[in-house]
């Protein structure tokens, strides 16, 4: 593991950027954080393409002290807009070869330690996918589950342009995936707390207001619902859902920091593209 020095920054995070929207990448443009020592944590969907991948983490690591990267589902695709046509593994692989051309951690470096207010915690990326364990009511198989999606029309794009190179399937990479990185959450300290970010929520229940609860499928997986007690997590942070929200399930914080499209954070009240503060808490955090 890495650590920091002490500083009286904020440890920030932020996800579902879809810099390939004009309007999100001015929100991207202004973004600036509040001290010199204000880390983000950046919870995937940041583009669909490499270029603007590497735009936007270039941009905020030079404005942050620390920028650290999950992987969302939009970058892992194969988009014909994207002249890199790389595939599954590969493609991940790329993207963390260009992390680390710009100092942005990814889930496969040491995990850093948060030492600003709030910490020490350890500040853990990861990249799981999902295994199609969240299925809709009333299908037992991923199989009636992906049949139901498909009469109601409702189909993550996933399923066209996420290969899962070199495994047989996107569940099988999420296997093994979810091996490797409870075998590496298992052996930090026993005392010291977590902040885990994941593109996806560890556990099922942010998934429960879908408007279209069959899309709960492309969401995660049933393997990680216990991480959040066995860790020692202090805050969960994911996006995807574009539901911009903070929930404590069994007494830890799940915050959803997704910035989403510019037909839904036009809706919303406060100000788009501002990170949220997941250390030190804010007053009155659970």
């Amino acid at each position: 593991m890495t650590s920091t020095a002490e500083g009286a920054g904020q440890l920030l995070a932020i996800s579902d950027l879809h810099i390939g929207y004009a309007e999100n990448r001015a929100l991207v443009e202004a973004m600036r954080p509040g001290s010199d020592d204000d880390w983000l944590l950046v919870a995937g969907d940041v583009s669909e393409t490499t270029e603007d991948i590497r735009w936007a983490l270039k941009t905020l690591a030079g404005r942050f002290r620390q920028v650290v990267w999950a992987p969302g589902n939009h970058e892992l695709w194969t988009h014909p807009k994207d002249p890199v046509t790389l595939r599954g593994v590969a493609r991940y692989e790329h993207l963390v070869g260009l992390c680390r051309e710009l100092g942005v951690l990814t889930p496969e470096d040491p995990y850093p330690i948060w030492n600003g207010p709030g910490g020490p915690v350890v500040v853990a990326p990861l990249f799981l996918l999902y295994d199609y364990s969240f299925l809709p009511e009333g299908s037992a198989t991923k199989d009636q589950g992906l049949e139901y999606a498909h009469g109601t029309g409702v189909v993550c794009n996933d399923e066209f342009l996420l290969h899962p190179d070199p495994y047989s399937s996107r569940e099988a990479w999420c296997r093994a995936r979810v091996a490797e990185t409870e075998r590496r959450l298992a052996a930090l300290p026993a005392d010291l707390p977590t902040v885990l970010v994941n593109h996806y929520p560890l556990d099922r229940h942010p998934t429960e207001v879908l408007w279209y609860p069959e899309f709960a499928m492309w969401c995660g997986t049933e393997l990680t619902a216990d991480w959040h007690r066995r860790f020692r997590v202090e805050a969960m942070v994911y996006g995807h859902l574009h539901i911009p929200r903070t929930t404590v399930h069994e007494g830890v914080r799940f915050e959803e920091v997704s910035v989403g499209y510019p037909r839904e954070w036009r809706k919303r009240s406060g100000p788009p593209g501002v990170p949220r503060r997941i250390l030190p808490k804010e007053v009155g955090d659970a």
